[in-house]
């Protein structure tokens, strides 16, 4: 482990260097985690925050309305080791980097089932309504041999509304910059039996253009660039048996569907626009069998489809791209005296189409068989894994994953981690039209860290560091291929806090993400859209029925292309927040995003919103 584990003089460099004031800001508000979250997506299995080895952050419904007018990336990039790239606002294509990973290493699950796209590799991450989230989950590093492919660098969770005990009820306005409008609501029932919550949403706003003059291609078009979204959830729940030993068996339906109307800039001369679409349903029946064996089974299907209604672009094709996804699986977990065994048996089949000549392959399967313990004694804890998956493209592949955590003090724990992952080419890359490369082979990737936990009361720190070596990294761009070596060398220090009525939170990432395969004409370059150095701030306070809050973050420079030729500016972003509370059911709040106005993009030509401000009221009958 120790060759993963390494650091080069380069890299203690560029730590130092880091530390300099020459340190640019960018936008970070971050959720308070509370010390005993519970976390399913790091083990498949409920387990405490404070015992995965894994560095996990659970968002709770407070952290998610505190970033109105944001996107579930800009969310998501908020917290410690995660970034993003995006070409404009609401609704419009995004990527998400954890640990300097690329966006394909992200699995994307909602309330367990798969949400991407097959056709580029990447999650779909563009159109689902935050008003149907109760909570999300991440976990930071590799997850292939809990998931299978595509989780090389960490899985996000997303989990929607479910209904308590009694009769609840939500409801939201909300307006702002650029004509935003948004209005939601939801009720829910419970009475220990039957549970039922559902949840809509719809959002309208004008925007701003999407593009400026320096976007390649010649896509530049000075015209508002808007989002429509229409979306909503669904779940259903029966315990159906009463008596004791059986009473812990449910039955769950949930949908979830997102329909949004956005429009883009490919050139002048049309308004471009698509429609994006993501839907999915799934039932699970789960229960005790033994009073140490549980068991899960689910069925899911899920689509995403980008429907391009006009463009002005020539290279454009009308028409929809669509991925459909099967999943089943058999989850069991034992108790066992060594800790919680978990083994599973999962199918995922992927079908995609697209407009005119379609792919010369257009399905896959993939089945997966997994086995995992997960436990703790006397100040130690372990976790390990192992799951061979076959893929009818690219034949077998096996992942694992071993960690081990030791609390040598009721305020110290140390951890460290080593993990295998693998990641199979997307549908374009291997077979679009004068694009793709059929001759590309899955990325395989290997993984170390070493993590230091101090917690002591409402305050809390941890440091890791973290090294991904990973072989077979599929190019961007025409004609991609697999390089031999990139390696990605990071350090992460992340505090939390509570001072009397005061939340504090504050974090430092440094990334080092390179190509590092020898005599490459990009040999020793940084990745792509990566800052090397972020820092993230936030503080929040209450008193009584007001509370307020602001975060100030910031991103040092990257480069939008490979060669490195071309540079994207550091930047910075204040957010503040308030919100007084009328009386118990009703709440109003304003919120202004990126306060100086700063002019900044995260991908060549494609700027980000300026100084925006929003007024939301809110209902929960409790």
């Amino acid at each position: 482990m120790s060759h993963f584990l390494s650091r080069s003089t380069r890299s203690r460099r560029a730590l130092l260097a880091a530390l300099l004031p020459s340190l640019t800001l960018l936008s970070a508000p971050s959720a308070r985690a509370q010390p005993e979250a519970v976390t399913v997506t790091a083990t498949r299995m409920p387990t405490r925050v404070s015992e995965v080895v894994a560095e996990v952050t659970v968002l709770d419904r407070a952290a998610i309305e505190r970033v109105e007018g944001r996107t579930l990336v800009e969310l998501l990039s908020q917290q410690a080791g995660l970034q993003f790239s995006s070409n404009g606002g609401l609704g419009k294509a995004a990527s998400l980097f954890i640990r300097g990973l690329e966006a394909r290493h992200t699995l994307l699950l909602v309330d367990g089932v798969r949400i991407a796209s097959a056709t580029l590799g990447t999650p779909s991450l563009d159109n689902l309504p935050l008003e149907a989230v109760e909570r999300i989950e991440i976990v930071r590093g590799p997850m292939s041999s809990l998931y299978g492919s595509g989780a090389m660098g960490g899985v996000i969770q997303v989990f929607t509304r479910r209904a308590t005990q009694g009769l609840t009820a939500n409801a939201k306005v909300a307006a702002g910059s650029h004509d935003f409008g948004q209005a939601a609501g939801g009720m829910g029932y419970g009475d220990g039996v039957f549970d039922a919550a559902v949840q809509v949403q719809h959002t309208d706003t004008r925007g701003v253009s999407a593009t400026h003059t320096s976007v390649p291609f010649g896509s530049y078009n000075p015209d508002r660039d808007g989002f429509r979204q229409t979306g909503g959830s669904l779940r259903l729940g029966w315990q159906p048996f009463t008596d004791a030993r059986r009473a812990d068996w449910r039955l769950e339906l949930l949908a979830l569907q997102s329909k949004g109307l956005t429009r883009i800039d490919d050139g002048p001369g049309a308004d471009a626009r698509a429609e994006l679409e993501n839907r999915l349903t799934s039932v699970s029946a789960r229960g005790r069998v033994m009073p140490a064996w549980h068991t899960r089974f689910s069925a899911a299907d899920s689509t995403d489809a980008y429907d391009t209604l006009s463009s002005a672009s020539p290279w454009a094709t009308l028409g929809t791209i669509q991925t459909r996804q099967r999943q089943y699986g058999w989850e069991n977990t034992v108790d066992t005296p060594a800790g919680t065994l978990l083994a599973l048996a999962e199918r995922l089949e992927e079908v995609v189409s697209r407009p005119d000549a379609p792919f010369a392959v257009s399905e896959r399967r993939i089945d997966g068989l997994a086995l995992g313990l997960n436990g703790s004694a006397a100040g130690h804890a372990w976790q390990a894994s192992l799951r061979r998956d076959r893929n009818s493209q690219f034949g077998g592949a096996s992942t694992g994953a071993v960690g081990y955590g030791y609390a040598f003090s009721p305020a110290w724990r140390l951890g460290a981690s080593y993990g295998t992952s693998f990641v199979a080419p997307s549908f374009n890359q291997l077979y679009y039209p004068g694009f793709g490369n059929p001759l590309l082979v899955p990325e395989e990737g290997k993984h170390g860290e070493l993590s230091l936990r101090w917690s002591v009361g409402e305050h809390s720190l941890r440091a890791a560091y973290y090294e991904h070596r990973y072989r077979g990294f599929i190019t961007s761009g025409p004609l991609p291929a697999n390089l031999p070596e990139a390696r990605i060398e990071g350090l992460t220090l992340a505090y939390e806090g509570r001072w009397r009525a005061l939340d504090v939170t504050a974090s430092y990432d440094h990334t080092d993400p390179r190509n590092a395969t020898a005599g490459h004409a990009n040999e020793g370059k940084l990745l792509p859209r990566r800052a090397q150095d972020v820092l993230r701030l936030g503080a929040d306070w209450r008193a009584g029925a007001w509370s307020a809050g602001a975060t100030l973050a910031g991103a040092s420079h990257r480069f939008d292309d490979a060669a490195n030729t071309t540079r994207l500016g550091g930047y910075a972003n204040l957010d503040l927040r308030a919100e007084w509370a009328i009386d118990r059911t009703l709440s109003l709040g304003v919120k202004l995003n990126n306060l100086g106005g700063k002019a900044y993009e995260t991908a060549l030509g494609y700027p980000q919103p300026g100084r925006e401000g929003f007024v939301t009221l809110r209902y929960a009958m409790r």
